[in-house]
């Protein structure tokens, strides 16, 4: 390696597999081909920590990339985790169309180059473990609701083996929960923004910590960035005399799930966020259009309420 080497702004591409890391860097063409163990990754992030590194990017792949990403965040070094998809249209627009391991991590250290992805902060190891747990919990959420449609078709001779399984999934709801209120109050900053943010009538304690985990930047950003990062924000699809139905895209897809369920009890307990959708639905919105209106207005009075410190009031609403 030699001096200008050293001195070149590099972008790193890597392709993560279970079992290898491949790397490219560009422009250089360096290629190389590593264990995905912490050992070989410790050992190449002190590599790359000679070089001039603009960014290192690397795919979601269902949390393979994670010691990877660990590494190289604790080493000081700019990672950022993409959607897969964005990748694949970068590289069908280049021309790209081939799919191997080497070709793969290229074209993802061409779009670091190109494309220059904004380079966020990594979640720390409690809003992981949060983000974790709360996965969790919707899986076993998801296993008892399926467990207790089963109760209502399946013949009764099978009820006891159901209700049995449901008590357990219960159990382990009710330990999951724990673990996630344990982990928050370890937080001073974290009790803080939950007492604001539970302060709203239809904001509970899952959508609370949905937002601690998954939306770091809430009550940092102004009405519009917030609304646009959530992904409720509509899209419009205009075109010379052609004036197309604005549609919301994007955003943080678990976010609004969990917004979305949050928001049907909300209007009927908030009287805000009730009048507001009846008032929606007078004006001819359909039901769904009305929520995610509503939902919209949500986000921004509650990053207002965090920019603010102050709880909630009706009258500011």
């Amino acid at each position: 390696m030699n001096n200008t080497e050293i001195q070149t702004p590099v972008n790193v591409g890597v392709d993560v597999g279970k079992a290898n890391l491949d790397i490219a860097l560009h422009p250089s063409g360096q290629f190389h081909t590593i264990p995905n163990t912490e050992a070989h990754i410790r050992h190449f992030v002190k590599i790359l920590q000679n070089y001039n590194v603009e960014r290192i990017v690397v795919e979601a792949s269902g949390r393979y990339e994670h010691a990877l990403v660990q590494a190289c965040d604790q080493a000081g070094l700019p990672i950022i985790v993409v959607n897969p998809i964005s990748v694949r249209r970068y590289a069908q627009a280049i021309g790209v169309l081939a799919k191997t391991d080497r070709i793969d991590a290229q074209v993802i250290a061409r779009y670091a180059a190109t494309l220059k992805p904004e380079i966020k902060p990594i979640p720390d190891k409690t809003s992981q473990k949060i983000k974790d747990l709360l996965i969790r919990r919707s899986q076993l959420l998801e296993m008892s609701t399926m467990e207790k449609n089963r109760l209502q078709i399946l013949p009764k001779y099978l009820h006891r083996s159901i209700k049995s399984l449901l008590r357990m999934l219960q159990s382990q709801i009710e330990n999951v929960t724990r673990q996630i209120d344990q982990e928050v109050a370890k937080v001073d900053q974290w009790r803080t923004k939950m007492e604001i943010m539970t302060s709203v009538p239809g904001v509970g304690k899952v959508l609370a910590y949905t937002f601690l985990s998954e939306l770091p930047e809430l009550g940092s950003l102004n009405r519009k960035e917030i609304a646009a990062l959530v992904g409720v924000a509509p899209i419009n699809r205009d075109s010379g005399k052609l004036n197309g139905k604005r549609r919301i895209r994007g955003g943080r897809h678990r976010v609004r799930t969990v917004m979305f369920m949050a928001m049907l009890s909300s209007i009927q307990c908030n009287p805000v966020f009730k009048r507001f959708y009846e008032r929606l639905k007078a004006q001819g919105k359909i039901p769904k259009v009305a929520l995610i209106a509503c939902m919209r207005k949500m986000i921004v009075v509650l990053n207002t309420m965090v920019k603010n410190q102050e709880p909630w009031r009706e009258n500011k609403a």
